[in-house]
């Protein structure tokens, strides 16, 4: 833990004494300042992407100049349709609002799809930002939203070029060590109470995620 901490709460009360507010991730912590940087994702992915390439050991950019408006026209569809839509899904307590998120998901999701059948990543053969938005979502799809948000039209395994896209970015250097399937079901299933009074864990699902991909 950061300092000692066990709860997030306590950097936030660090960095400010006096605050009240939600208490939310991501969050960058400045270990030498003892405050948080930034709690806000889109400031952080752009921040991590640039402002420390004089420490990289790599020359990844995924917010290039030339590809800087697809990337937002993409982000905001994935952010609205898919990101957000699962949650649209899991928390509606209506029936129809449930069913117009879930289908406005995998209608995206079915677009996703298609336009990876020719080519590698979402804009082509550069992996960018936009890939990495996708990311959380598709990871835990099948393992949480599928299941405790009932978006189950189908499955990411079910899909032809979504799911070696999945393992394709899972397998690059670094990603599947900030993966923990564990963590995840555990923070979904015993915490939304409503939708999941018993807090049962699903043990499930098994997903071979080191599976050659053939995208490269």
């Amino acid at each position: 833990p950061v300092n000692g901490f066990q709860f997030l709460s306590e950097a936030y009360n660090a960095t400010d004494p006096d605050f009240d507010g939600r208490v939310t991730v991501p969050v960058l912590w400045d270990k030498r300042t003892k405050r948080i940087v930034s709690n806000s994702d889109d400031h952080l992915l752009r921040m991590l992407n640039s402002e420390f390439s004089d420490f990289a050991s790599n020359d990844y950019d995924f917010y290039p100049p030339d590809l800087r408006q697809e990337i937002e026209a993409t982000n905001k569809v994935v952010y609205e349709r898919v990101n957000n839509g699962v949650y649209r899904a899991g928390f509606a307590t209506r029936q129809r609002p449930y069913e117009f998120a879930t289908r406005q998901l995998f209608e995206t999701l079915d677009e996703l799809d298609a336009r990876l059948a020719g080519r590698r990543n979402l804009l082509g053969e550069r992996m960018t930002e936009a890939d990495w938005r996708l990311f959380p979502t598709l990871i835990r799809f099948d393992a949480v939203y599928c299941g405790h948000f009932k978006c189950n039209l189908r499955r990411i395994v079910d899909y032809g070029n979504l799911w070696p896209y999945l393992r394709d970015l899972y397998q690059h250097d670094g990603v599947a060590e900030t993966v923990d399937f564990e963590h995840i079901k555990r923070h979904y299933y015993m915490t939304h109470e409503q939708i999941n009074p018993t807090r049962i864990v699903p043990i499930g699902p098994q997903l071979d995620l080191n599976a050659p991909h053939g995208r490269g």
